[in-house]
């Protein structure tokens, strides 16, 4: 009996906050050409957020090359180190980042951490001992307390490196032996990151400032975390932030408006695809005007089989709209990905989801760069490859079990 009343508190709150938090019906009033002057425009405007000039961008689509990279800029730190992630667990892939941490702290740098404190459960002990002992600083995201759960649903879902302002990591990865190395069950996770350099970094540094000043009221003011960043290359890039602060989020406007805008192609890889009424809507309208609509998810390999199930029960209005859809068979998929004809393309941590979309914290940057834009579409050309396409066909002979299952799985289509 003692349990009855937060047992009853707890389902009212997910009932009214979980599933019955109304959504937006996102639409544009004149869908506009990606390639615009008067999308950029609108974008800009819309979204409170500047293309910066000037940038330099390299891509890595492995753990094998990305978590060497990042620990090559932290062991080069020589002001500051800053590193946010949902998913920071214990292994070989962090000992690798800790260890440089750890080192640099010890040579008088700033080395700070953001966890999120429930996609991070398991960071205790040895590793958060050794990184408090060398004078580094750990701040767990909103951790589980009484006073705290009307945020219990707003995870940070940012994975972001900073070192010295000057260079950056961004991408789809956390920090994790699943990314690095073979698991039992298959190849290590497939995804994608960013090490960034030029006019950029300074807004990246900015998303993680917000955090750090959440978790424990610091503004950050150093010098040393603001440098004055020179021009680093050819790309032009956008910072695409967003909070449940903000309702609509700008995430989601600007995959609206791209999607809407679309002039040739449509191409989107993603972990969760559970998109809502409106964002499946225009997928369809794109490929009714003649638009290539592609999307690769994972396959059976998936770390979240209820979630591919309620992604699947959607399948059947996206094909028979037009949407092509296809399952990546070699491993877990974690990239997230947008490109729209040969101009933008976006990489980050959101995903084609309710939970991305409303209650995360998110981080993603956006490229107008044709030649970022074109090894990204490379990128996603070799997945395909590397993946089945479901057609109608395929799609309703799926097995009795998961025609049973998959409309139970609906509640994840507003929690995912």
């Amino acid at each position: 009996m003692i349990w009855t009343i937060p047992l009853v508190l707890f389902v009212v709150w997910f009932l009214l906050v979980v599933l019955f938090t109304p959504r937006i019906d996102y639409r544009v009033t004149t869908p506009l050409r990606p390639d615009s002057d008067e999308f950029l425009r609108v974008v800009q405007s819309t979204c409170q957020a500047s293309v910066h000039p000037h940038n330099r961008a390299e891509i890595f689509t492995a753990g094998a090359q990305f978590y060497p990279a990042m620990r090559d800029a932290i062991r080069g730190a020589t002001a500051s180190v800053n590193l946010e992630a949902y998913i920071f667990r214990p292994g070989e892939a962090a000992d690798l980042l800790i260890d440089a941490m750890v080192d640099r702290a010890r040579a008088g740098v700033d080395v700070r951490l953001v966890v999120d404190a429930i996609g991070s459960p398991t960071l205790t002990g040895d590793p958060v001992r050794r990184l408090r002992e060398a004078g580094c600083q750990l701040r767990f995201y909103q951790p589980i307390r009484w006073d705290r759960l009307h945020r219990l649903n707003n995870r940070t879902h940012r994975e972001l490196l900073v070192v010295d302002g000057r260079v950056a990591f961004t991408g789809g990865a956390g920090v994790a032996d699943s990314w690095y190395r073979p698991l039992p069950t298959g190849p290590a996770w497939r995804d994608t990151m960013a090490r960034l350099e030029g006019p950029i970094v300074a807004a990246l540094q900015g998303v993680f400032a917000e955090n750090w000043l959440e978790c424990g009221g610091e503004i950050l003011t150093s010098q040393q975390d603001w440098p004055i960043v020179e021009p680093a290359g050819p790309t032009e890039a956008m910072l695409v932030k967003s909070s449940p602060a903000d309702r609509a989020t700008s995430s989601r406007v600007v995959f609206q408006l791209l999607i809407e805008g679309a002039v040739t192609s449509v191409d989107i890889c993603t972990p969760y695809f559970l998109p809502d009424r409106a964002l499946r809507r225009a997928l369809v309208r794109a490929a009714a005007r003649g638009v290539r609509v592609r999307v690769v998810v994972p396959g059976p390999l998936t770390d979240m089989r209820l979630a591919r199930l309620a992604s699947r029960r959607m399948y059947r209005e996206l094909l028979e709209g037009g949407v092509r859809l296809y399952e990546y068979r070699p491993a877990m998929i974690h990239v997230k990905a947008l490109i729209i004809d040969e101009t933008w393309s976006v990489i980050g941590t959101t995903n084609i989801d309710n939970r991305s979309f409303e209650h995360n914290d998110e981080v993603n940057v956006a490229f107008r760069e044709a030649a970022v834009t074109s090894r990204l579409r490379r990128d996603f050309e070799s997945d395909l490859a590397a993946s089945d396409e479901v057609t109608l066909a395929t799609w309703e002979a799926r097995s009795p079990f998961e025609k049973l299952v998959g409309p139970i799985c609906w509640i994840l289509e507003r929690q995912q």
